[in-house]
């Protein structure tokens, strides 16, 4: 069977990222279609993609893409369309914000198109967005004007599609809102854990150091400001993994304190030991899709204190994994954190629930879907 693999754009890594290493591992002569790479970055970050064989769209040779891809999004229907994959028996596309499920519409009634959505694009729905462009008046005015004809598409290209698979009970509702379709729940897999640190160790048996830490890009839905706010206000020692465009701003919000420390982007072969060492983890994304470092969290058997929000909903478990906040304001995180110092988290529970989201049992699933729906299709 000759598989393709087709991902948004390549140029940062999250959690959209981990899944197409697994769908990597599962097919490792698979190539990957992408719109775009920031090849810089790669080098630096992900050498071991090197090895992989990546196929870029016409877009990639805009000197600008990086900077310029958000607000030339109108021209996404001809990247993906510009990618010929008919001679594929099986199209699997990690799908979001740039729409790489469009590569659906190309392809021949034999062909078989596997979509993992990790959400419809947040900025056609009225979901929060890392840039946030509608703030501005000419944001306004540019959604007004070409979202419409991107809801089409997406739409359209949605229809195309044989199969979607999401990552949780969120984003299910969500294709099922706006595409009409129904989806497969497949969780994101666990792909970081205490085991491979601590060679089968208990994590609750090293003592935890005294600061929280914040995994996540700096971009404003995170709420990266308000743990910054709630830390300096209770004299709490902070430390933020991640970057984005918010990075100066929440730097220069932090002054020159010493109880926060940005660290930028961090390997999981470091992360482990900020995720080891921690007391806990704050998570305060707004209306977040899946968010897979609550469960990373859980895996080192530390506690989460999260926005009641998304599809964090469905794997923190209330004062047995981890706090709820109702609403992203200051006063309330406080309260939360101080509360927090009260409350007997068992490592135990954590470690069981992130067992939940192994690697084996999302590669078991997914081989599973795979194999029922081409033998359905032939």
């Amino acid at each position: 069977m000759k598989v393709a693999l087709v991902h948004d754009y390549l140029y940062t890594y999250g959690g959209a990222e981990r899944v197409l290493e697994v769908f990597k591992k599962i097919y490792p002569q698979a190539p990957v279609f992408t719109a775009w790479a920031d090849w810089s970055w790669l080098k630096k970050n992900k050498p071991e993609w090197s090895t992989w064989q990546i196929k870029t769209s016409w877009f990639d040779k805009l000197p600008f893409k990086k900077f310029f891809c958000s607000s030339l999004r109108f021209l996404t229907p001809l990247i993906w369309s510009s990618f010929s994959l008919q001679d594929f028996d099986l199209i699997i596309s990690s799908s979001a914000w740039y729409m790489s499920k469009g590569v659906a519409l190309g392809k021949k009634p034999a062909n078989f198109h596997l979509c993992y959505c990790h959400t419809p694009p947040r900025y056609l729905y009225n979901y929060p967005t890392a840039q946030n462009f509608k703030k501005y008046w000419w944001g306004r005015l540019y959604a007004n004007i070409v979202n419409p004809f991107m809801r089409y598409y997406d739409f359209k290209s949605s229809q195309a599609v044989d199969q979607f698979v999401c990552n949780s009970k969120e984003v299910q509702q969500r294709i099922k809102k706006f595409y009409r379709r129904d989806a497969v729940v497949l969780n994101p897999p666990l792909m970081i854990n205490a085991k491979t640190l601590n060679k089968g160790k208990n994590p609750k048996t090293k003592k935890a150091q005294d600061y929280f830490l914040m995994v996540n890009r700096l971009v404003w839905p995170k709420h990266t400001d308000l743990a910054i706010k709630a830390c300096l206000k209770l004299g709490q020692k902070l430390v933020i993994v991640g970057s984005g465009p918010e990075e100066e701003k929440l730097k220069a919000l932090a002054g020159q304190s010493p109880l926060i420390k940005f660290l930028g982007y961090v390997p999981d072969s470091k992360l482990k030991k900020y995720y080891q060492d921690c007391k806990a983890v704050l998570y305060l994304a707004e209306d977040e899709d899946f968010g897979i470092i609550p469960v990373e969290a859980a895996g080192f058997g530390k506690a989460v204190i999260a926005l009641r929000s998304g599809g964090v909903k469905e794997t923190v478990l209330e004062d047995k994994t981890g706090l709820f906040l109702d609403k992203p304001e200051l006063q309330t995180l406080i309260k939360v954190l101080k509360n927090f110092k009260n409350k007997k988290i068992n490592p135990d529970n954590c470690i069981k629930q992130a067992a939940n989201f192994s690697e084996a049992r999302f590669v078991s699933r997914f081989k599973a879907l795979v194999s029922k729906n081409i033998k359905y299709k032939q």
